[in-house]
């Protein structure tokens, strides 16, 4: 079968030939349908972060926005035919407490790995096993749109981080804003602007009209925010104080401008991991102000499987023109170069196996 693969070495990213695998037991086999492509791939690809191999392997396969085909039940309680999408981390330890509650997003670094990330295969390949506990279902009607769970499931996570973090008091938010106008912001402004927690939406980004982000940000009703124009310590003058950030950058200086952002009792959840970065900012203010205004920023990473479940839920309910417009390419596996390419007018491309 074929398979897209990393050779850190290089780093070197190449087409390769293994044999499909054998489901151990209590595993199923899948047949892969497809693999969306994101930032953190791209980064992997280029060496900057994971891409840490299996061991006793020299190279890792790459990819974890997968959905499939169960090929093959091996007697587990899946049925042939059943759309999934697999979960992304894996633990190294079977026994620990964060494996058995289901809780590996919760886990510190060194309880799991992630599968085409570090430590563990990933799903851009034909064929790939995985145990049922480790895969959320998708109506088949939806397969075409699967690999959209994962992106969307950090979505989920963050929203239900947030509300967790106000459930002392009756909070009842108005307002949300997208930090960043890629692939994850854009889709989890689609969220946000359809589902039912906020009235207002906004998301910010750095480019001129016209543009296809802008238009799809206004097309869902969300306000665009050029950060030339206005930076995000003049937001909540310019628009309002917001009542929940969701951060998609990784731009260091938005952990400190995503509190600014908030109105009272407000929460940002950073998800963008960035690389190095030195910059100085007045600590005693931003400290004051996360004090006396009941603010809260937290991070959020990964997530677990009923963060999938609630994106298989909103991906069922959206329209499919909706998601069309996020798919800026769907590819075969001989193209995954053109696939990893990058540019402003990107925003989703897909790995095809059929």
């Amino acid at each position: 079968m074929q398979a897209v693969a990393l050779f850190p070495e290089g780093p070197d990213l190449r087409v390769i030939e293994k044999e499909r695998p054998e489901p151990a037991d209590g595993e199923v086999l899948i047949r892969t349908l497809s693999v969306g492509i994101d930032g953190s791939d791209r980064r992997i690809v280029d060496g900057e972060i994971g891409g840490d191999v299996p061991d006793g392997e020299d190279h890792l396969v790459v990819g974890h926005e997968a959905v499939g085909i169960v090929e093959d039940a091996n007697g587990t309680e899946l049925t042939e035919g059943t759309v999934v999408t697999p979960l992304v981390r894996r633990p190294t330890d079977a026994g620990s407490h964060a494996a058995q509650n289901g809780e590996l997003d919760m886990a510190p670094a060194g309880a799991f790995h992630e599968c085409g990330i570090f430590g563990a295969h990933g799903y851009m390949a034909e064929y790939v096993t995985c145990e049922p506990a480790y895969l959320v279902t998708v109506p088949a009607s939806h397969a075409e749109y699967g690999f959209f769970v994962e992106p969307a499931s950090i979505l989920e996570k963050s929203l239900e981080q947030a509300f967790a973090a106000r459930s002392g008091f009756n909070w009842r938010p108005e307002s949300a804003f997208v930090l960043g106008n890629g692939n994850l912001g854009l889709l989890g402004l689609a969220r946000l602007a359809t589902g039912e927690e906020f009235e207002r939406t906004y998301c910010l980004g750095r480019r001129d009209r016209p543009d296809p982000t802008i238009d799809f940000i206004e097309r869902v009703g969300g306000t665009y925010v050029d950060s030339r124009e206005t930076p995000l310590r003049q937001v909540p003058a310019a628009y309002e104080p917001v009542d929940y950030v969701f951060e998609t950058t990784g731009y260091p200086k938005h952990s400190v401008g995503a509190a600014r952002a908030l109105g009272p009792n407000g929460v940002a959840t950073l998800q963008g991991i960035p690389g190095e970065a030195t910059f100085e900012f007045e600590g005693g203010a931003f400290h004051s102000d996360l004090v006396v205004n009941n603010k809260a920023l937290l991070g959020v990473v990964n997530s677990r499987k009923t963060h999938f479940e609630a994106a298989v839920d909103w991906l069922s309910d959206v329209s499919s023109g909706l998601l069309d417009d996020l798919v800026t390419g769907r590819y075969s596996v001989d193209e995954i170069d053109r696939a990893l390419d990058d540019s402003p007018e990107t925003l989703k491309t897909v790995i095809c196996f059929e």
